[in-house]
């Protein structure tokens, strides 16, 4: 476990410091010009600006996405850390009246990337500043597509970890005050997989049932059934939920039904569980339909796995975070949420950790993420900056 001694670099955390203004100027840049999953066009030409303002070689991985590298100059063992931060925005319409609100109607940073962003940026200058005090390679991945997945998934697959010891990331966590970091062992995400159902059926009157397939009628159904999944088929002591979003079905109050369609999504801290549930799901969807003299297709995509936070690595973390922050504001219980992040995909590849920053303030209105009132104590983007600079900075020797 790091200790607050045993940052070789104590005056690394000083520097994220005195790059506050950079950091929170950059943060809301990013707010003001948000953009969606895999159209961070943008945001990644402003990301390699910055990069190259201070040395930093970049290339694009995908269209949006954007990989930089530093190079310690220090002989020494060369290990290799990978640190992450999630670029695009929600399609939310903003709601705060601040200087820095979202100028892009309908999109908008409520889920904290754009403080990931900035504050990544921010320890990347810090540290391309000290390369000379550490062996080994940074590599800054600004990642895509969180929101819709896909885009952590392309960072591995384009070898971007590859050889990596450790990977690390942040996320803004407004339930906590800032200047607090939760670093919690074991899952802290739920693993994420969205259905779409089809179920088709055959038109006929009202009047003669007999002669139709009511797609309208056996989707209820399938609604209803998943619901008794949770309560029935699982064990209460596993964490499931099973969330249907949507149900569209229906052209006329006097037809009935031809073809229905639903929307869902499940979520589990169980990778095992997970499997068993996808396979139980679609063959519930396809025996209920058939009840009905219906059909049913079911289509799955798996934005993210459960995210895991290594147990030794959540150790050397705290010890960053205590030299940060004191060892009196750093939690290492934090509930986990079934919420998903794809960060799970780089601690599938390598052993790693995401940290929560506290950005909660009695300055303005305590929201959750996602909500179209979202904004954050800026004072957190330092924490989140010395997070990434100084654990990439003890993990490499400086």
């Amino acid at each position: 476990m790091a200790s607050c001694n045993e940052v070789p670099r104590a005056d690394i955390f000083s520097q994220v410091k005195e790059q506050k203004v950079y950091i929170t100027e950059l943060r809301r840049h990013f707010h003001q010009f948000p953009e969606l999953s895999m159209k961070e066009f943008k945001t990644a030409e402003k990301i390699e600006a910055e990069l190259s303002g201070f040395g930093v070689p970049c290339k694009r991985v995908g269209e949006t996405g954007v990989l930089g590298t530093i190079s310690g100059k220090k002989s020494g063992e060369g290990k290799i850390i990978v640190l992450r931060a999630d670029t695009d925005a929600l399609s939310i319409q903003e709601e705060n009246d601040v200087p820095y609100r979202s100028k892009n109607d309908g999109v908008m940073h409520a889920c904290g990337h754009d403080g990931h962003t900035a504050a990544l940026l921010g320890a990347a200058k810090v540290l391309a500043a000290n390369r000379d005090a550490f062996s080994g390679e940074v590599r800054l991945a600004f990642q895509q597509a969180e929101e819709s997945a896909g885009g952590a998934k392309s960072f591995v697959e384009a070898g971007c970890l590859k050889d990596a010891g450790r990977t690390f990331a942040v996320h803004m966590a407004p339930d906590m005050d800032a200047g607090k970091i939760g670093i919690t062992a074991g899952p802290i995400n739920a693993s994420v997989d969205d259905f779409c159902v089809t179920v088709t059926g055959k038109s006929a009157h009202v009047s003669t049932p007999q002669k139709g397939a009511d797609a309208l009628y056996a989707a209820c159904q399938i609604v209803s059934a998943l619901q008794g999944i949770v309560t029935r088929r699982t064990s209460p002591i596993d964490t499931v939920i099973i969330g249907v979003g949507i149900l569209r079905s229906g052209t006329a109050n006097n037809i009935i039904a031809g073809e229905a369609y639903i929307e869902g999504t499940l979520r589990t801290y169980k990778s095992n569980l997970r499997d068993e549930l996808k396979t139980y799901i679609s063959g519930l969807c396809e025996n209920i339909a058939a009840l009905s003299g219906a059909k049913s297709a079911i289509q799955w995509t798996d934005p993210t796995s459960v995210l895991v936070n290594d147990a030794s690595v959540c150790k050397e973390a705290v010890g960053i975070a205590a030299a940060i922050t004191g060892e009196d504001n750093v939690i290492i219980d934090r509930p986990p949420s079934l919420g998903g992040d794809d960060f799970a995909e780089f601690l599938l590849t390598v052993p790693g950790v995401m940290a929560c920053i506290g950005c909660g303030s009695d300055k303005m209105p305590r929201v959750a993420l996602h909500n179209c009132r979202f904004d954050m104590d800026e004072s957190a983007l330092v924490y989140a900056a010395g997070m990434y600079a100084c654990y990439a900075a003890w993990y490499l020797g400086a």
